[in-house]
């Protein structure tokens, strides 16, 4: 999906995105030379000189601040001269402070710079990660056309417990999966990459739909409790709420499972359904817990025109300020005609706009399109 990046919107107020914004400072140094000047000798403007570095550090980076500073400090000098004040304790006391003002004010740059620097650098650490772990979704399968959003909820991290992943089998169709992993932070992240991998690995493959979700459940509840004390196996709290989907090439249809995560929404039209399954599991890693190894298919219509939103509750759950959840099921009608990369295009804004730029939790959308055979 080549849409704008989720972090564009909330990083439009970051330091050194506007370098017109350096003729506040000059301007000001300018004036408060000439009305200096100009004003009565019992008035001095000069101490205003000060907030000409204090302005830039708030834009630019240590050189500009510094060059601030320095014609901050030239400019009461001239002052000074033109003013026959330049020998006088008051003026040389305004002087000593504006260096010392201005030298800090370098100082709080150089830090927020190397700070940037690194972030800059964890950051494309992590986007190289999630290329790998989080893939993008093939835009075309069969007669299907799909397409992924990820945002995360943190302003710098790329990762998360969201997670999706699409397969092709090889008796022509395609299998996908969507979930939500307990948690945040590292542990979700590992959670994530372990149902990612073993999905990728045996969704391809004959086995049924309730095979793979049996699969899926042992490879989960197996990698977080093996170095678990026999006394705490009972104990597991990794799990992973998700949908398992099996699309057919040749059979207007969608066969889906359902693991204790949000139902897929279908689109005829103007038309929303929600595709609840009247057998909902219990989460992935927890299956087994009950001895429960068995998994109910749900079959729904899925014509040609129709589109299928797949979500995790990170959008449905995401509130504005006021607390008021993002209203999906009625929004999601409006993009029906659209593709889906244009109407996650649209779903990304609007969301954004709703929560002012900031989401409380991850959210992950996938949109399928069944294309006419």
């Amino acid at each position: 999906m080549a849409d704008r990046s989720p972090l564009e919107f909330r990083r439009s107020g970051r330091p050194g995105y506007a370098p017109a914004l350096v003729a506040v400072p000059l301007g000001l140094i300018g004036t408060v030379c000439v009305v200096d000047v100009l004003a009565p000798q019992h008035i001095h403007l000069g101490p205003l000189l000060v907030a000409a570095p204090a302005i830039t550090v708030a834009f630019a980076g240590a050189r500009v601040t510094a060059l601030m500073g320095a014609l901050a400090v030239a400019a009461q000098m001239l002052i000074g001269v033109l003013r026959g004040a330049l020998d006088t304790a008051n003026l040389q006391a305004q002087i000593a402070a504006l260096i010392v003002v201005s030298s800090v004010c370098v100082t709080v740059c150089v830090v927020r710079d190397r700070r940037e620097r690194q972030l800059r650098r964890v950051r494309s650490v992590a986007e190289a990660a999630q290329s790998v772990l989080l893939q993008p979704l093939p835009a075309r399968t069969g007669p299907l056309r799909i397409a992924g959003l990820y945002i995360p909820a943190e302003e710098e991290a790329d990762l998360g417990g969201d997670l999706y992943a699409a397969a092709r089998t090889a008796h022509h169709s395609t299998r996908l999966l969507i979930g939500d992993v307990r948690g945040s932070g590292l542990a979700a992240i590992n959670n994530s990459a372990l149902l990612l991998g073993a999905f990728r690995a045996a969704a391809h493959r004959q086995a049924t739909l309730p095979r793979l979700a049996v699969h899926l459940d042992a490879a989960l509840r197996w990698d977080t409790s093996q170095w678990r004390p026999q006394a705490e196996q009972d104990t597991n709290e990794d799990f992973a709420t998700a949908i398992l989907l099996d699309i057919p090439d040749h059979d207007p249809v969608v066969h889906l499972i359902s693991c204790g995560h949000p139902p897929p929404l279908r689109l005829r039209g103007s038309r929303l359904t929600p595709l609840t399954a009247e057998a909902s599991h219990l989460p992935l890693g927890l299956g087994g817990l009950l001895g429960t190894t068995a998994y109910d298919v749900q079959t729904f219509s899925f014509e040609a025109g129709d589109l299928l939103l797949l979500y995790t509750d990170g959008v449905v759950e995401a509130r504005n300020a006021d607390g008021v959840f993002y209203p999906f099921t009625e929004r999601a009608p409006a993009w029906a005609k659209d593709n889906p990369d244009d109407l996650l295009r649209h779903l990304q804004d609007d969301l954004l706009a709703h929560v002012h730029g900031h989401l409380d939790d991850d959210a992950a959308v996938v949109a399928i399109r069944r294309l006419a055979v």
